[in-house]
């Protein structure tokens, strides 16, 4: 799918992207959509003169943010009933509390670091409301998450989209989203391990 984006972009135009973006952002079926591979390229495509970049980074920025939005007040209105008779097969108790102590040792900066995860970053406004994150909070953090993320990769694959000839775009642009798509896995699956780790120590 993700060797397939420059055309979806083309086809799909903006409201493709930002939907995208939104779906990524909050619902927790979504999860497998491409996040950090689909801005970046949209952003090289906006280079090459086929989107205008200031409305596509408002867009994936709003998209951004109310996809949090969303993902917060379905955990928030619905998450709890999920484990109030007991663990379900994919939702379970422990990984409810192992969310409240991502939330509790990372603070504020949990929310902004969570965009840069792929998978977690769908889940994770629904665990939050799921957790009663202040909702103040949660909006302030999720903002600069948002422009940090959405509008900081569309952006950049802007600028550097601007050093890639057209005609050579299939040939430098695919392996640099390869790159982006392990760089983005790498912090998911050391998280991953970690949470393992700490599991296996209080289960002693």
């Amino acid at each position: 799918m993700h060797f397939d984006i420059i055309p979806l972009i083309k086809s799909l135009g903006y409201f493709g992207v930002w939907g995208i973006v939104f779906a990524e952002s909050g619902i927790i079926f979504c999860f497998f959509l491409p996040g950090d591979s689909l801005l970046f390229t949209a952003g090289v495509i906006a280079a090459q003169g086929f989107l205008h970049l200031g409305i596509l980074a408002l867009g994936c920025f709003i998209a951004a943010v109310t996809g949090n939005m969303l993902g917060y007040e379905v955990g928030k209105r619905v998450g709890l009933r999920l484990f109030k008779d007991g663990d379900r097969r994919f939702l379970k108790r422990k990984h409810l509390e192992m969310t409240q102590r991502f939330f509790d040792r990372h603070g504020k900066m949990a929310i902004i670091l969570a965009r840069f995860l792929p998978i977690i970053r769908t889940f994770t406004p629904f665990l939050a409301g799921v957790a009663q994150v202040p909702y103040r909070l949660f909006v302030l953090y999720s903002i600069i998450g948002a422009l940090a993320w959405a509008v900081g990769l569309t952006v950049l694959g802007y600028f550097l989209g601007e050093l890639i000839p057209a005609e050579q775009l299939d040939r430098y642009l695919l392996p640099i989203v390869l790159g982006i798509i392990v760089l983005s896995i790498l912090p998911s699956a050391w998280h991953l391990y970690r949470e393992i780790q700490l599991a296996k120590k209080g289960a002693e």
